[in-house]
């Protein structure tokens, strides 16, 4: 069967299961730039209740059977694009079994949510309702979602932009408020934080092997250089007062200008706490991490994708080649696959080490790091070509946070026509902002890092600095 016929069954099963659920819709066309307000004006009051619902409520009400969410995702669909299969009656049979039951099952009982294609679901004894699965890009190594079978994911705040990747079907799903709060995607680069970023979401990356992946599919069998993550959810107390490093650039690109701003909000907000200490976060050979990582991910030099991709007849997207492309990525020796992870690992303990030196004055290393989640609010189409603020996280194996500190302000946002790029790599990043008129109605988010194994205090801290600037809001 040739590879146009499977792109055409797949679209059918798509779009089969997409119209069994509120058949006949009618949208504004053309679509408007930001989506957000669609909803509004097609579903009925019950309906758009739905997505004001915390985790907790939609469990409630959905074992006391008022509510569907169904509606709400296909007009997701329709206008973004972040779906590959709607599974209605699988929600609908998981969901009367669970009702059937005189006690709840597992923690999320009956709570509906929306899973990433790359993985599977076999089990399900936690008690959730799987109703959709949701889009990603080529080879799953982009940081937006675009593919050769169902297209491109668009940004629900500005259709202009990217909604993020590779988990950019769930976090277009969620920013769209057509899943509930609670969603499966995996993050090897920034997969989870970037597309939570650009859609205004939070977005939990865990230290790797805290959360099982089992049913996760990627191109190369038995990997475990650079491991990716499923997320995961705990509280553990954090220290009384917080020491937290402020990372305001990595070194070899500058933050675009609502970003910047978002940083200097939330500095400016927690200096004036007393149970805050705010210190300059000083990164180190950051640039050396991207290339150790780089060569992580495809140390056969990328063949197994390119064989992959030819046995699909399939073209690589921009973004695909542009990964391919980078110098580090070459086949490797047994041998220089070892001295790869040697660097990895001495990379490793010399940045232990450099967070530690934080503590030497009042034996209190910092807590964690504030720093942007990318160079910029989210991007034009094919335009993710820096993956440094998320990668250096995610080969250090710190947890990390991504979450929405406002958004972008025309006003305030301005392009600084004086500034000189620091890196060849700056210099791109300058000219993709033009102006704040590019990137009207993005989300402006930061993410908080911290040392391997504190997941349940990454989340606990995240909770204080936002009960802490609750000043401001998004």
């Amino acid at each position: 069967m040739g590879s146009s016929v499977l792109i055409q069954k797949a679209l059918k099963i798509r779009e089969d299961s997409i119209d069994s659920v509120l058949p006949g819709v009618t949208l504004p066309d053309p679509l408007p730039q930001n989506v957000q307000g669609i909803p509004d004006t097609i579903l009925n009051p019950a309906e758009l209740q739905i997505t004001g619902y915390d985790t907790l409520e939609i469990v409630q009400r959905l074992a006391s059977r008022e509510l569907s969410c169904e509606s709400v995702t296909k007009l997701a669909q329709k206008t973004v694009n972040c779906i590959t299969e709607l599974l209605p009656e699988h929600a609908i049979k998981r969901a009367k079994y669970l009702d059937s039951l005189p006690h709840p099952t597992g923690p999320l009982h009956g709570l509906p949510i929306s899973i990433k294609e790359q993985f599977g679901f076999e089990k399900d004894q936690c008690g959730a309702i799987i109703f959709a699965r949701t889009s990603q890009p080529q080879s799953v190594m982009h940081l937006e979602t675009n593919n050769n079978i169902y297209g491109r994911t668009v940004n629900p705040f500005n259709r202009n932009l990217t909604a993020g990747g590779s988990s950019g079907g769930e976090g277009a799903l969620v920013g769209f408020h057509g899943s509930p709060h609670v969603r499966v995607g995996g993050d090897i680069g920034g997969s989870i934080r970037v597309p939570a970023a650009n859609c205004g979401i939070y977005g939990f990356k865990p230290t790797p092997f805290r959360v099982g992946n089992p049913g996760g599919m990627g191109l190369i069998v038995g990997q475990e250089r650079v491991v990716s993550c499923s997320f995961a959810l705990e509280t553990n107390p954090a220290p009384q007062k917080l020491k937290i490093g402020v990372m305001w650039s990595d070194g070899i690109v500058n933050p675009h200008p609502p970003i910047t701003r978002a940083l200097s909000l939330l500095v400016n907000s927690l200096e004036s706490n007393p149970a805050f200490e705010i210190v300059d976060w000083k990164p180190i050979d950051h640039d050396k991490c991207w290339d150790i990582t780089c060569a992580l991910y495809w140390e056969d030099g990328g063949r197994r994708l390119q064989k992959v991709l030819r046995s699909g007849n399939e073209a690589p997207l921009e973004l695909t080649q542009w990964l391919l492309e980078q110098p580090t990525i070459k086949p490797r020796t047994v041998e220089e696959a070892l001295e790869l992870k040697e660097a990895r690992n001495s990379y490793r303990a010399m940045y232990n080490q450099h967070w530690l030196n934080t503590g030497k004055e009042d034996n209190h290393p910092v807590d964690a790091i504030l720093s942007p989640v990318g160079p910029g609010c989210a991007p034009p189409h094919n335009q993710s070509k820096y993956w440094s603020y998320t990668s250096q996280w995610k080969l250090l194996e710190y947890p990390s946070v991504s979450f929405q500190v406002t958004k972008l302000d025309p006003s305030l946002d301005v392009r600084d026509d004086s500034y000189r790029p620091i890196s060849k790599a700056n210099e791109f990043n300058y000219e993709l902002y033009p102006g704040p008129e590019a990137y009207e109605d993005a989300p402006a988010s930061l993410q908080l890092n911290m040392r391997r194994y504190e997941d349940e205090k990454c989340i606990d801290i995240l909770k204080k600095i936002e009960a802490a600037t609750h000043d401001f809001k998004k």
